[in-house]
């Protein structure tokens, strides 16, 4: 087996290239330095020199670059390209989206019948980009993720921010009333992997049966021996949870026994 991986060097794509290398595939990662993500012909050729099996479409706008479209090129018309080139080409496509789609004021827990709602940013530019990937390729996988876990202090994930919040403030809040979506970094790869054989559609990966913010981080703070201060807040109110029984994720309590 042979993947293609954009957004290689990023928290999920890094440790999904790990994983795949273990498993003994093939790994291609997509520099984008050297194959332009706005010239449709090159990426087309690249693609089909590579002739990978599946394409893990994993990037999104996170370099800051002169251009005021880039988040918008990255997150929307690169993603429809390589939907189409895909499907052109006949190589499966799996692509990273978000519980972002949802804005503050929806009302979860979500399941894949949940309309979107965001409006902007970040989320919105997502929610578009997920339409677009099943008209240009209707046999495409498409993943929602939650907030990433892992047990170190670095990348972009919860660890690494309770770290970061705890080392700026002395302390971290973390909300009573927030069910957020969140899985641990291993899981997900796992599970993306996974997401390529099954039958193409939208999918949702979280590993948040039941527990509050404020469980989770004192359970990881637990697991690092008390490393952070997490107070109880009530600050910001919202299920963010998202339900998917079509491939469940391991439970967080799997990794973390403190949670009750």
């Amino acid at each position: 087996m042979k993947a293609l991986v954009t957004g290689a060097h990023g928290t999920v794509g890094s440790r999904l290239c790990d994983f795949l290398q273990r498993q003994g595939v093939e790994v291609v990662r997509w520099e984008r330095s050297r194959v332009p993500v706005d010239d449709y012909w090159a990426m087309e050729h690249f693609v089909r020199s590579v002739a990978p099996d599946v394409l893990f479409h994993l990037a999104a706008a996170s370099s800051p670059t002169q251009r005021p479209d880039d988040s918008w090129r990255v997150n929307y018309e690169w993603t429809s390209e390589l939907a189409w080139i895909c499907r052109q080409v006949g190589v499966r496509f799996v692509f990273t989206s978000s519980v972002m789609v949802f804005s503050d004021h929806a009302r979860g827990p979500f399941t894949v019948d949940s309309v979107p709602d965001a409006t902007e940013g970040y989320g919105n530019e997502k929610r578009l980009a997920e339409a677009r990937v099943f008209h240009q390729y209707p046999e495409a996988r498409v993943a929602r993720l939650g907030w990433q876990m892992d047990f170190g202090f670095s990348g972009n994930q919860m660890g690494a921010w309770l770290e970061t919040r705890a080392r700026e403030q002395g302390r971290v809040e973390a909300s009573t009333r927030w069910y957020p979506a969140c899985s641990f970094l291993d899981d997900t790869v796992r599970a993306l992997l996974a997401l390529a054989w099954v039958e193409p559609g939208l999918y949702l990966l979280d590993s948040n049966e039941r527990w509050t913010f404020h469980e989770i981080a004192s359970a990881l703070s637990d697991w690092h021996s008390g490393r952070w201060r997490v107070e109880p807040s009530e600050h910001f109110v919202f299920d963010q949870r998202m339900m998917d029984e079509r491939i469940r994720l391991p439970s967080l309590k799997a990794r973390l026994p403190a949670l009750p």
